[in-house]
């Protein structure tokens, strides 16, 4: 009897081991188990879409090469000389790369703007199987995918400030460009005035006039001109 009663307890202990390993065993399963919801492809598609409203940008797009082209032809190298058409081609250009900087700029953030349902659905959906996970992966994984959603986030959130920032660059060097052809129609006027005012005396006298003179006045006029002409006292 005491035998019997010793090999009973040992085939008791070796049920209880047995039942524990089982235990363990299902645990681990439930570890290993993936999370059943994926918000992964919806995310890279919103910001495929994003991309693809920076990529329609007009005009002046963000290329550093077409950048550095386009501000070296219409911002920088004003002509002197240019003629009041070309400064008036030049200027309506540059009023239409602003005006299509800010136009690229609502795009983009209307584009972030709609993205932010779909954001609060992936947020609801993602605590949602994060509270109800069944193991350790499940939990990771509706970590993972809140980071990926933050970065997506992220990414709208630079696309919205450079498309801004474009759009106010553009309207900056606009206004600065606006400002220099401004002071050379100024300066033009001015000698334009100056050589009026000094000629228009001789140049009411003729031929005639002018060589029986000596065409004082007209010494008195270069002499004068180089004092008030700011380009050719230069």
């Amino acid at each position: 009897m005491l035998t019997a009663a010793r090999t009973l307890e040992q085939i008791n202990n070796e049920i209880r081991m047995l039942q524990n390993q089982a235990t363990s065993l299902i645990n681990e399963a439930r570890n290993l188990q993936s999370l059943p919801l994926n918000i992964v492809q919806p995310l890279q598609q919103q910001i495929q879409q994003t991309q693809q409203l920076l990529q329609q940008a007009q005009r002046i797009a963000y290329d550093v090469r077409e950048i550095e082209t386009t501000f070296e032809t219409q911002y920088k190298n004003i002509p002197l000389g240019a003629s009041q058409q070309a400064m008036v081609t030049s200027a309506e250009a540059r009023w239409q790369n602003s005006v299509a900087a800010f136009e690229d700029a609502l795009k983009v953030q209307a584009g972030a703007v709609a993205n932010i349902e779909g954001s609060r659905e992936a947020v609801n959906s993602l605590l949602g199987a994060s509270q109800s996970a069944a193991g350790a992966l499940q939990a990771a994984q509706a970590g993972n995918q809140l980071l990926a959603l933050q970065t997506r986030q992220l990414a709208d959130l630079t696309a919205t400030m450079a498309a801004m920032g474009r759009a106010q660059a553009l309207d900056a060097a606009e206004r600065a460009a606006a400002k220099a052809q401004r002071s050379i129609l100024g300066r033009q006027w001015r000698i334009a005035r100056c050589w009026r005012r000094h000629h228009g005396l001789c140049d009411r006298f003729g031929r005639q006039e002018r060589r029986r003179r000596g065409c004082r006045r007209h010494g008195r006029c270069r002499t004068r001109r180089r004092r008030c002409c700011p380009l050719t006292s230069a």
